[in-house]
């Protein structure tokens, strides 16, 4: 089985929620990220979950998950900290064939939607494979093969990843929907997104 480290960036401040955490909203009974985090676990591969040092509730809603790896970073460094860590991870075990990352706050996003893009990276894992919409925009997740590790931990600021995934050709892998795009962010998203579940 190729084996990859799932990484769940969870130290992002949800700035954008007006005081609310996007991440400790209750989805099918259970925070948001202890959701996405059990999804991830149900792929069988490794998961590292990124956490801030100023949202303790974020890592006491883990503290029971199993074979989970729970890192603490400095959130206000933005995404490219996530990643940082994702990748120093990844390189530290010379086993992990890449990095599949889960944005966290993509309650769309299942156990298997991740297994397809592990099946395409299986086939090919020398190239980045991303999970698309059906009309091909790409989004999330994404798996970066190893040899794209050193650039990753090489990253500042809050841009994430975007240049490094401009310069190579990806294999899309289109999940229904709109679901590789759809993050919620702010109360209107997740007021739209609760109405489409009714």
């Amino acid at each position: 089985m190729t084996r990859l480290l799932i990484l769940i960036p969870a130290a992002g401040q949800s700035s954008r929620m007006r005081g609310d955490d996007k991440l400790l909203r209750m989805v099918d009974g259970q925070p948001l990220l202890t959701r996405q985090v059990a999804r991830a676990r149900g792929t069988g591969q490794k998961v590292l979950v990124t956490l801030p040092h100023d949202r303790p509730a974020r890592r006491r809603t883990l503290a029971a998950a199993p074979r989970v790896t729970l890192t603490d970073i400095d959130g206000t460094q933005g995404m490219s900290a996530s990643l940082r860590a994702g990748a120093a991870a990844c390189l530290g075990e010379p086993a992990l064939a890449g990095l599949l990352i889960a944005l966290p706050d993509m309650p769309d996003i299942t156990t298997a939607d991740m297994n397809r893009l592990i099946a395409c990276f299986v086939g090919a894992p020398d190239r980045v494979c991303r999970a698309a919409t059906p009309d091909g925009r790409a989004g999330h997740p994404v798996i970066l093969p190893r040899r794209l590790c050193p650039a990753i931990a090489a990253l500042t600021g809050d841009t994430g990843a975007k240049a490094i995934l401009t310069a190579e050709d990806a294999d899309l892998i289109a999940l229904p929907d709109d679901r590789a795009l759809r993050d919620l962010d702010t109360p209107e998203d997740w007021q739209a997104w609760e109405a489409r579940q009714r």
